[in-house]
């Protein structure tokens, strides 16, 4: 009998034998493998002694008797051999399963451990580097906390990401914390929502007779860790025991030679009421600010959102959506979200149409430019462009200079480095501009009219 046909008689005839068997024998049958089938012998050789004798001696008979019936011949008989080859690959294979098990085991436990410490650190699993969209708005935070997370506490601490709500700081910081749990898995990371701290601080602060052992407690559990990673810390404002506590932590974290990361929707100063100490170590560190999005990277979140939800679009819808939602991140997703449901209901493609009878919004003019803020605030305060660009100081320079500064933060997505650059200023110059204006808009009504007046001549209102 050919190779192949003896493979494919014994394989029938095992499928007879686990049949007709007992279970407690199959272990013994599955191993073996068809050697010869001559004048109606059929041989096959084992690599198990104890299974050979055990076959042998209790189900000889049966094998037998399934072996007639599938060979169709009466005078069929049935040998099993010893062999040391297939002893030694048996163990061989043996050896694979085994390591095949540990490894599987090894990845388990890994796995386990990763979602304890995720859940004991308070991070969302979603928030990672790999599936954070970059951009020009948001390319130096990107780089600065990756950098925070391959080197904790040596560069940049404290690290404070400012920015208004929705535009990826809560992703950064917790990005920071899951690079952390996979690549430094001995270091311990703590996220907690500011809103969270101070209501565990007044729970555990309460009068009561284990307030003692309470606070050493919640001391502990914010102290005894390598990184932490507090998120808007604006909502701390006008709490001032809670703000001591606050300081109390970050002091004993920095002290101790651990990486501090902070999140707000503003600058330390622009946090009403908060301590000097507070506002002083926040600031010590390095200031990192993100921006709204740019509309290409508007359009890269909206792309990887459609691939990875496995919709069937066009680039044209996407840049549509991309367009017309400018605020922030999370507003692009909500809208995104809508389109999705709907395309997914109707069974339909994401196309332009499509997401215009769904949003129903108009496309929006293409983005301001500082040059065209700079020539409307011009025209309004009548000095020359040159001047509000140049060291002129005459008053109505300086106020047409310091409004066109504040515009161009206000309306559109740039950054105070990049109008910093345009206007060829300091960084710290361009930030006093932007805080003065917005300052005094609240106290001089002329002043909150020439914005308006403005704006209108912009038509951005």
């Amino acid at each position: 009998m050919e190779s192949f046909e003896l493979n494919n008689f014994w394989e029938q005839l095992k499928e007879e034998l686990i049949k007709v068997l007992p279970e407690s024998a199959h272990p013994w049958i599955h191993p073996l493998v068809a050697s010869t089938y001559d004048k109606g012998v059929l041989t096959v050789v084992t690599g198990q002694i104890m299974g050979r004798d055990l076959l042998r001696r209790n189900h000889y008979h049966q094998i037998l008797d399934t072996l007639k019936k599938v060979s169709k011949n009466e005078e069929s008989d049935f040998v099993i051999i010893y062999d040391e080859n297939a002893a030694k690959n048996l163990r061989k294979e043996s050896e694979k399963i085994q390591k095949k098990v540990s490894e599987a085991n090894i990845k388990e436990k890994a796995m386990e451990n990763l979602s304890y410490m995720q859940s004991a650190s308070n991070l969302n699993l979603k928030y990672k580097f790999e599936n954070f969209v970059v951009g020009e708005s948001n390319k130096a935070a990107y780089k600065i906390t990756k950098s925070v997370a391959e080197s904790p506490a040596v560069r940049y601490n404290p690290l404070f990401i400012y920015g208004n709500s929705g535009l990826g700081k809560t992703h950064l910081m917790q990005a920071i914390g899951h690079y952390t749990l996979f690549n430094k898995p001995k270091l311990k990371v703590k996220y907690t929502k500011t809103e969270d701290y101070v209501n565990d601080f007044i729970s555990n602060s309460r009068n009561s007779k284990d307030q003692v052992d309470n606070m050493s407690k919640f001391n502990r559990k914010y102290t005894n860790i390598d990184i932490i990673l507090i998120d808007d810390i604006q909502f701390i404002e006008g709490k001032k025991k809670t703000m001591d506590s606050i300081q109390h932590t970050f002091d004993s974290l920095y002290n101790k030679g651990k990486q501090i990361v902070i999140t707000s929707d503003r600058v330390p100063k622009e946090i009403p009421n908060l301590t000097a100490a507070l506002c002083s170590r926040f600031e010590m560190g390095l200031m990192v600010e993100l921006t709204p999005p740019d509309v290409l990277t508007r359009f890269n979140i909206l792309k990887k959102l459609a691939t990875d939800s496995d919709l069937k679009f066009t680039d044209e819808a996407l840049k549509y959506i991309a367009k017309n939602f400018t605020n922030n991140v999370r507003e692009l997703e909500g809208a995104f979200n809508k389109v999705r449901a709907y395309a997914e209901i109707e069974n339909e493609e994401l196309s332009l149409e499509f997401a215009k009878s769904i949003l129903k919004c108009d496309d929006t003019e293409s983005e301001l430019s500082f040059d065209k803020i700079i020539e409307v605030t011009a025209q309004f305060y009548d000095v020359d462009i040159n001047d509000i660009k140049g060291t002129a100081k005459g008053q109505k320079t300086t106020i047409a200079r310091h409004m066109s500064v504040y515009l161009s933060r206000e309306l559109t997505n740039k950054s105070f480095t990049a109008i910093a650059d345009f206007y060829n200023k300091k960084h710290t110059t361009i930030m006093y501009a932007y805080e003065k204006i917005k300052k005094d808009i609240a106290t001089t009504p002329t002043l909150s009219a020439a914005v308006r007046e403005i704006k209108q001549a912009l038509k951005v209102i």
